[in-house]
């Protein structure tokens, strides 16, 4: 698998975050920093099964809506509890107005 085209710049505004299928069923969290930067991550929170695309977007942060972890959007290390364990990081290109994300290997692995 090569990167894949998951949306343009103007479909995820700064602050917000969404859940995108790839190839192969992979689900991740697309996010989009304060500052306007594109992140992707596993879409599920390492303590609970539950999305993390759901969440609030807190500067370069995501939290988890069911029991409150905090994400690193650049290493997917938790900055909370109660989860410890990390969750995948995936790279994410800009080609012009589009956004290319690679799940073959997360970045933090």
């Amino acid at each position: 698998m090569s990167a894949e085209f998951v949306c343009t710049i103007a479909d995820l505004a700064p602050g917000e975050a969404r859940r995108v299928e790839l190839a192969g069923g992979v689900a991740i969290a697309l996010v989009r920093d304060d500052a306007g930067g594109f992140h992707a991550l596993a879409d599920v929170c390492s303590h609970g099964n539950v999305a993390l695309s759901d969440g609030e977007v807190d500067g370069t942060t995501i939290e988890c809506w069911l029991h409150g972890s905090t994400f690193d959007l650049f290493t997917g290390r938790p900055l909370s509890l109660p989860a410890t364990r990390p969750v995948p990081v995936y790279p994410v290109t800009l080609e012009g107005e589009r956004v290319l994300v690679d799940a073959t290997t997360p970045a933090n692995r």
